[in-house]
């Protein structure tokens, strides 16, 4: 096999972004975006698939010129689908606005706050703490405090996010999956962060209703991650990756386990599979 043929069975790789593409500065390095930009210029497909909003995202997707070689932004963990070429939402899922006062009054006794996304700003109510802050600081956005949360929240919305102490977000964790199950999605995306969007929002199923658009099959798509949220589209690739700083649930997932988002890992992994390095079972297997 001729160097580059293996990497060229895989058609698109979908990337979450922190943790996994970016270093803990928060940065894409060289080293790995020239491979991701070589794995576009040998016809390869790029979706960056995060928690993210849309605006927190996009810098990410013009450092690796998504729109040049067309690729796809999937924000919300999947809540909104964007193919960065043309610019058009080629599907998104809306938030039921009908729970948020439900929801906004079952987490006022807890210090977390709440917030969604408007234009350029993190929209929070109910308590600002570190972690509403390291959230924008994430996403390069602003903070805008509005007393009457569900008042103020009329617009479109893909998702909300909580924001924590690990211990109050594991009980409003169980809370709220107890209590909307079959109507919302509530899981952690980090020990802090706890995602509620709509039902049936995750990252595997939206990239599986994107390679149905595009025409590439599930075996021909690499998925990489280190989050719980990743482990859906770890499980459902045909090449599921988690990187080294990965929580264990996401590598037990995982067919290979790469390198460190420190170490360059994405760069490390698609290096490996054009040279036809990668051993499926070496560290992890499907269970």
């Amino acid at each position: 096999m001729i160097e580059g043929e293996m990497a060229m069975s895989y058609k698109i790789i979908s990337l979450d972004i922190d943790g996994t593409l970016t270093n803990s500065q928060k940065v894409i390095t060289e080293k790995t975006r020239d491979q991701l930009i070589d794995f576009q210029e040998n016809g390869g497909k790029v979706i960056l698939a995060s928690g993210r909003p849309v605006y927190g995202i996009l810098p990410h997707a013009e450092t690796l010129k998504l729109k040049e070689y067309g690729g796809y932004i999937l924000a919300f963990n999947g809540g909104c689908v964007i193919d960065c070429k043309t610019g058009n939402i080629l599907f998104q899922q809306k938030f039921p606005l009908e729970l948020l006062p439900e929801i906004c009054e079952i987490i006022k006794e807890y210090p977390v706050g709440i917030n969604t996304y408007e234009g350029e700003n993190i929209i929070v109510g109910n308590n600002v703490n570190k972690y509403t802050e390291l959230e924008a600081r994430i996403n390069g956005m602003g903070i805008k405090y509005i007393d009457d949360f569900t008042g103020y929240v009329k617009f479109d919305i893909n998702k909300c996010l909580l924001q924590g102490e690990p211990e109050d977000i594991m009980k409003l964790e169980k809370i709220l999956s107890e209590k909307y199950k079959g109507r919302l999605g509530v899981f952690k995306s980090e020990a802090f962060f706890l995602e509620i969007v709509p039902e049936g929002i995750d990252k595997a199923l939206s990239i599986d209703r994107l390679l149905g658009m595009i025409g590439i099959n599930t075996e021909e798509c690499i998925a990489c991650g280190d989050g719980f949220n990743d482990i859906s589209m770890i499980r459902y690739a045909g090449l599921g990756v988690a990187m080294s700083n990965a929580k264990e649930p996401v590598k037990q997932a995982a067919d290979f386990v790469t390198l460190s988002n420190d170490e360059d890992g994405i760069a490390h992994l698609l290096k490996k599979i054009r040279l036809n390095q990668i051993n499926r079972a070496v560290v992890y297997s499907h269970s």
